[in-house]
């Protein structure tokens, strides 16, 4: 599983998942607790409540649930359509089965949480998909996010997301986006 694109190229995201997902481990885990450590430290240090209550979407065997467990996240939820046995193994939590398109079509409606997490997994889905799910999760909390061995994809301001800090750690990106525009510290005032 160390270079799992070719088998993306050869049955698609979905079937290998379908296939490999209990078995599943992002290779480049380290790269995605580095990245994570780094979008939400500095000035997000200072907001201890954004770590009370994460969602991480997509959350495959739990890399990112594990960083952020180590960041100090009070509490973490997995969503994912077909790793729920790696997740679980890992990180000792059941995981809800949700594919993107659930959570566009609204199966976290009436829930809250602090922050939302989707790592190496956004990218794969279809561009005309994304602003729905984007809009859905504007319902669920006011800070997103998502990291990618990618620049895509890129969330915007019609879908109701504002791009608030960007990171790049060992070739991983990770967006932190708002669902409003927050003002950078005043350099006198701060």
């Amino acid at each position: 599983m160390d270079n799992i694109r070719p088998a993306y190229e050869e049955l698609g995201a979905e079937a290998f998942y379908a296939l490999h997902g209990a078995a599943y481990r992002n290779p480049h885990e380290p790269r995605v607790g580095a990245v994570l450590a780094e979008v939400l430290a500095g000035p997000l240090a200072a907001e201890p409540d954004l770590l009370d209550d994460v969602l991480d979407l997509a959350c495959g065997s739990g890399e990112a649930t594990l960083a952020l467990r180590g960041l100090g996240a009070r509490t973490v939820s997995g969503v994912d359509p077909y790793t729920g046995v790696a997740y679980r193994e890992r990180t000792g939590r059941d995981v809800e089965a949700l594919r993107f398109e659930d959570v566009a079509a609204g199966a976290l409606a009436g829930r809250t949480y602090s922050l939302v997490v989707c790592s190496y997994a956004l990218h794969l889905l279809a561009q005309s998909r994304l602003p729905a799910l984007a809009y859905a999760l504007t319902d669920v909390t006011t800070a997103f996010v998502v990291v990618t061995p990618h620049k895509r994809p890129v969330l915007r301001a019609q879908w109701g997301w504002h791009p608030h800090r960007e990171v790049v750690v060992d070739r991983a990106r990770a967006r932190l986006y708002r669902t409003s525009p927050v003002p950078e510290p005043d350099s006198a005032t701060a």
